[in-house]
């Protein structure tokens, strides 16, 4: 016969019931929300997405479009079977208790954060065209989509043909907020090319673009502009009068932008006499060298009395802060020397 007070004691001490175990389940539950980065366990991958363990009472789901930053065809090309890794909280559960997740931001937020210290050090990035448009040529740097606008792709391609090249870039907006990511091509290329230019040193170039403000000049592949008021000492209505497309010129580079990618340029330094480029081009190119020579002679002058004027400068102040040392140190001694006596 069985004995039922032993029965029911013997309930008593199996442990919790699935009440019980689900009241503490409750009671200990980590509370995840969306925006949290969470480590989690590959548990289950699934055709498009994968299963993931972190914690929670129900397995969360990562969809395959949330894997990358870049375009995935298959979850194993990203995830492995009982991988663990981070993993971003993307929406709330669902009506099963269940949370969606994200690499895909992780990746997003980590290569802005790259892409605004590449800027910060005034980096040069380089990256293949995938796609172009009228108003320029499409990249990715750090998985991120950037924009090149035409005005700052430095070549004579077509922009359908840069489609597949590697090109060198420097950032010219990076605006998270804004989804902005733009770049120059002229800039990077620019910038190389400086490195082995100086301003007064004059430059074969080729006319490449005439508008009513100046003309633009090739010179060894980078662009400069030769501005309206920099060809003669003359009046100028406009520059067609002035020159053709494919003209060959001697210039003279006035200033190096380095930051904005500009590279100024002169022809009216260059003249012998007041309006020679207009009335005897050749003349100017035959002693553009010694004209050129004559300007770099003013602008190291100018330089020399600048540094005088403020060593002179630097000078007086010297020479006040040492008169009021002094004074103040003879007063001392004096105060000194009338103590000991």
């Amino acid at each position: 016969m069985v004995n039922l007070e032993a029965a029911t004691d013997r309930q008593a001490n199996i442990g919790f019931t699935h009440e019980d175990f689900a009241a503490l389940l409750d009671k200990y539950d980590y509370h995840f929300n969306p925006g949290d980065i969470v480590a989690g366990t590959v548990f289950s991958m699934e055709p498009r997405g994968a299963l993931i363990d972190i914690g929670a009472k129900t397995a969360a789901y990562i969809p395959i479009q949330e894997m990358s930053i870049n375009r995935v065809e298959s979850p194993d090309e990203v995830l492995q079977s009982d991988e663990t890794r981070e993993f971003f909280i993307l929406t709330d559960e669902n009506e099963d208790g269940q949370l969606t997740l994200s690499i895909r931001r992780i990746e997003y937020m980590r290569a802005w954060e790259r892409v605004r210290q590449l800027q910060s050090e005034d980096a040069t990035v380089r990256s293949g065209v995938f796609a172009t448009n009228r108003g320029g040529a499409l990249v990715r740097i750090e998985g991120l989509r950037g924009f090149i606008p035409g005005s700052h792709i430095s070549t004579r391609q077509p922009k359908e043909e840069l489609v597949s090249q590697e090109l060198p870039l420097k950032f010219l907006e990076v605006d998270e907020d804004r989804n902005r990511l733009v770049l120059s091509h002229r800039r990077a290329l620019v910038e190389r090319k400086m490195s082995g230019l100086q301003v007064g040193e004059v430059v074969i170039g080729t006319v490449r673009g005439i508008k009513p403000y100046g003309a633009f000049i090739d010179i060894g592949g980078v662009s400069g502009l030769l501005h309206i008021s920099e060809i003669s000492h003359d009046h100028i209505d406009t520059p067609h009068s002035v020159f053709g497309i494919n003209d060959e010129l001697k210039v003279m580079i006035i200033d190096l932008d380095a930051e904005r990618g500009r590279i100024s340029l002169s022809t009216k330094q260059l003249e012998p006499e007041p309006g020679d480029m207009l009335k005897d081009r050749d003349l100017v190119f035959e002693k553009a060298e010694e004209m050129a020579e004559k300007f770099r002679q003013k602008l190291l002058a100018k330089e020399q009395e600048k540094r005088a004027a403020a060593e002179s400068s630097e000078s007086s102040e010297s020479a006040d802060n040492g008169y009021d040392a002094g004074a103040e140190f003879d007063d001392e001694a004096v105060d000194a020397a009338a103590a000991a006596t």
